[in-house]
């Protein structure tokens, strides 16, 4: 992508990661939430986790030439993503949790809940 807008687009190649990064956390987000909404389990949401970051590695290899089998820079790319990919589920799950089963269960936070006393 070197001189695509400009002699030197430094400026544009941060843009770019950031949205690709932002991207990938909104991914991440609803795919915890997708999870959620089908009732899975939370091993569901590593394994579509580990999966996102994959495919985060060769957005990353493709658009700016980073390197694509590097187990560091996965394992942080599915660290980042598991925490909002966890998010998302955790609080998908609590609003199912709360609505659906309101006679029994109360919120206690944004990520979880108790039963009614």
């Amino acid at each position: 992508m070197q001189g695509l807008f400009f002699e030197t687009d430094t400026g544009v190649r941060y843009v770019l990661r950031g949205l690709v990064l932002l991207i990938g956390f909104w991914t991440a987000w609803r795919t915890g939430k997708a999870v959620a909404e089908g009732w899975d389990n939370y091993p569901t949401v590593i394994v579509y986790t580990l999966l996102l970051a994959i495919v985060m590695r060769f957005l990353h290899y493709a658009l700016f030439q980073g390197p694509f089998i590097s187990p560091f820079f996965y394992v942080i790319d599915v660290v980042l993503l598991l925490v909002f990919s966890t998010i998302g589920f955790r609080v998908f799950r609590t609003r199912q949790m709360v609505n659906n089963y309101y006679w029994l269960y109360e919120r206690t936070s944004a990520f979880s809940w108790k039963k009614k006393d």
